[in-house]
């Protein structure tokens, strides 16, 4: 028989076990809940059905298996043909809603694009390339087209431009009316435009301002192509690789498929040379200077007649171009017109009228200025003498200079009758400054400006000087003693750089680029051949211009005259030019497609990165530190 004391200290231990288990089992974390959901929306069903024909409803319904939200949708959702009328596209719970207000055409397919602006209403997953379908007469057409549109003048991929189809093959179609069929590029540059009809097209790109689907607006960007386009399909197969991970192959599967053709087709867009030509406000910021500036550049200097003054003399200006050409710059000469508050002129230029038209214009202007001291200014006394304000003057050399360099001297005022036997240029030989023979001349857009040339050689050194009081402005001012000793470099800090041209058989021009793809030195294509000798060590990139006028510059195209922008290519590598080292590449220059020729480090318009949402399974669900309730959040136990 079992003592009763033995048996009840059993009992009680037994339900000391029982509660350790209880309490060791709990999940004392934050229950995850699960994984994160990965999976876009999925098609549910639609009214009306998917390629659903003699449809001659206005609203369509999609439904799919979970909220969503449509992003952007005036912008994200095309729909082709081109809707004049704004439609409304909205979402509401698990459906996307779109309602026409166009008169719906005859026998003709709708195709609603919605691009990647469809995605759940929690976790953001979007849906990519949803399109959908229907048609007012009795045929769904299924052909497509597709491509790039890469920027003329730098190969950038253009996102976000309507690229368009005409079955009218005349050229005035592009201008006076709508698309038939519309795409827009993705953030690749890339397009694809569905449910067409067989027969030939034209296909454009525009970079429609004012949401009319027509080129009727010169500041517009536009690409054409010279061939005309046959959309096509064939039924062929290619070779899937599924992986277990990112190493290891899972599956090799042939897919079958259908390919729709033309699937290559490239477009350039440019804007024309055109810009609307007019004046902008000018200005008096000081009582001997005035400017006028214009929002284009401006091909000669204009001269300004007086209206409320008589000049001493009729050369009272000195005119000179700003920044780009986009303005003129006048220096009162006449000390008289200093004194006069207002000044009133009358200026001749063209101006471009409502149908951008250039045609003669004549302004009359008021230039009025407001005298104040300057701040901080003390007052001088009546016996004090007048502080004496020498003539600005620099040559702008610091350190070590470049052996392709030229050396310019700039005033801050316009000069009177600068000669060239004011200036002395001394070289160092061994210890002793010995005089040297050299160019000198003026800038011609800038009086202001002047150039100091000789053909320098490595580590040479010089001494640039002017004796004082010899430069006078046009205000009186004179210089103080000028003098600036700088050195060449050595010829070991430069690399050269030599590349043989490949595929070109015409007159071109190759650009070296930074990293910013912005020209540093341009060469001319010689015999196959471009050469770039005393190069700072950096990364550099090469393009090259089919330069066919042979005017050393790029130049756009022109769509009445049928004139493609000049053709541009990329070296497709990035080339570390290195000290005291020549370098030497081959380029075929047509090898790849212009496509794939920029290099992605320099190229501005790169493609969204899509990456999916991770989650840190391993931190959720952990014990919380210390200081909070031991049984919070615990969940079941076993």
């Amino acid at each position: 028989m079992v003592n009763p004391y033995t048996r009840d200290s059993v009992r009680v231990l037994a339900g000391f076990f029982v509660l350790a288990a209880i309490y060791a089992c709990a999940n004392i974390g934050t229950p995850n809940g699960g994984p994160y959901d990965e999976t876009p929306p999925r098609f549910v069903s639609s009214v009306p059905a998917t390629n659903q024909v003699n449809y001659k409803g206005k609203k369509v319904e999609i439904i799919f298996d979970e909220l969503i939200q449509i992003e952007k949708p005036s912008e994200n959702v095309i729909i082709t043909p081109p809707q004049l009328e704004m439609p409304v596209i909205r979402a509401s719970g698990r459906k996307a809603i779109v309602e026409l207000h166009d008169t719906l055409q005859e026998n003709t397919t709708y195709t609603i694009d919605f691009t990647n602006s469809i995605s759940d209403n929690n976790e953001k997953n979007a849906l990519e390339g949803f399109t959908f379908a229907f048609s007012t007469g009795d045929v769904i057409d299924s052909l497509e087209v597709s491509g790039y549109l890469l920027r003329a003048s730098d190969l950038e991929p253009m996102p976000g431009i309507t690229v368009g189809l005409h079955a009218n093959l005349e050229d005035s179609a592009f201008t006076s009316v709508p698309f038939l069929r519309t795409s827009r590029t993705n953030d690749k540059g890339q397009f694809t435009i569905r449910n067409i009809a067989p027969g030939a097209y034209r296909i454009y790109a525009l970079h429609d301002m004012n949401r009319d689907y027509r080129f009727d607006q010169p500041g517009e960007e536009i690409a054409f192509c010279d061939s005309l386009i046959v959309p096509a399909f064939e039924f062929t197969s290619r070779q899937d690789t599924v992986w277990k991970d990112s190493l290891t192959v899972d599956t090799v599967m042939t897919v079958h498929y259908t390919r729709f053709m033309p699937d290559d087709i490239v477009l350039r867009l440019f804007k024309e040379d055109f810009e609307r030509q007019f004046m902008q406000r000018p200005e008096r910021p000081e009582e001997n200077r005035f400017t006028l500036h214009f929002n284009a550049p401006l091909d000669t200097l204009i001269s300004p007649v007086p209206l409320n003054f008589t000049p001493s003399d009729s050369a009272w200006y000195v005119a000179q171009w700003t920044e780009e050409k986009k303005g003129i710059q006048y220096w009162l000469t006449d000390s008289m017109l200093w004194k006069k508050d207002t000044l009133q002129i009358a200026v001749d230029y063209l101006k471009s009228d409502s149908l951008n038209v250039l045609r003669p214009q004549t302004d009359s202007l008021t230039l009025a200025i407001r005298r104040r001291p300057p701040a901080g200014q003390s007052r001088r006394k009546k016996d004090e003498p007048e502080p004496v304000v020498f003539l600005g003057m620099n040559s702008r050399l610091t350190g070590a200079v470049n052996v392709y360099d030229t050396i310019s001297v700039v005033f801050d005022e316009p000069v009177m009758n600068v000669d060239k036997e004011w200036f002395t240029l001394h070289q160092k030989v061994d210890t002793l400054w010995m005089p040297v023979e050299f160019d000198f001349y003026p800038d011609p857009g800038n009086p202001l400006c002047f150039y100091v040339y000789r053909k320098w050689k490595y580590e040479e050194e010089y001494k640039l000087e002017v004796d004082s009081a010899t430069i006078y402005s046009i205000y009186g001012k004179w210089n103080n003693r000028f003098s600036n000793t700088f050195k060449l470099k050595k010829e070991d800090e430069y690399g050269n750089l030599r590349i043989y041209i490949n595929d070109v058989d015409t007159t071109a021009f190759v650009e070296l680029l930074n990293s910013n793809d912005a020209p540093v030195r341009k060469v001319k294509v010689k015999d196959g051949v471009v050469l770039f000798m005393d190069l700072k060590p950096d990364k550099y990139y090469v393009r090259l211009v089919v330069d066919l006028n042979d005017n050393f510059q790029w130049d756009t195209g022109e769509y009445a005259g049928k004139r493609q922008p000049e053709e541009v290519y990329y070296y497709p590598k990035e080339l570390a030019i290195t000290q005291n080292w020549n370098f030497e590449e081959s380029w075929s220059v047509k090898s790849q497609p212009i496509t794939r020729q920029k290099p992605l480090s320099i190229t501005k318009n790169k493609p969204k990165e899509s990456a999916k949402k991770k989650r840190d399974y391993k931190d959720e669900g952990r014990r919380q530190s210390s200081g909070g309730n031991p049984m919070q959040g615990m969940g079941r136990p076993f």
